[in-house]
Formats: structure tokens, sequence, C-alpha cells
């Protein structure tokens, strides 16, 4: 799992990053499912990875919301 790069997510249309997350999540939490169960992970830094791609998304996601209400109000 390589980490996302911002610039790749900064030009992305909302809708594209919004499939993106619900896809990392599902993976999240289906890997989580698997260290729960006993079962050792297949690449130990995958969550890791998972965590910090979906952590940018809603970073850029806030920056994009924030810019947007700033125009609004100028």
């Amino acid at each position: 799992m390589a980490l996302l790069k911002t610039h790749e997510l900064r030009e992305m249309t909302p809708e594209m990053r919004d499939k993106r997350l619900h896809e990392l999540r599902d993976e999240l939490m289906h890997e989580r499912g698997i260290g729960a169960m006993g079962g050792a992970p297949a690449s130990p830094g995958k969550i890791r990875a998972l965590r910090k791609n979906i952590a940018r998304i809603l970073t850029i996601q806030k920056e994009v919301q924030k810019d947007e209400k700033k125009e609004a109000e100028a």
C-alpha cells in the first residue's frame, strides 16, 4: 500500500476523494478484523499506511471546505 501523494488528492474531484476514502476505510476495517482474529497481516505497515492515507484525504477535504466557506463570505 503506497501512500497517496497530496497533489494527486488535490487533483481528484470531491466525489473521487469520497469514493477513495470509503474504499480505504473498508480495507482498514478488513485488516483490523484479520488482526483481531489472531491472524498476522500480510504487510505489517499496511494498517499504518491506510490510516495515513485516510488522514490525508480528510485533511484535504477540510481545507477545501474552509476555502469554499472563505470564498462565500467574501
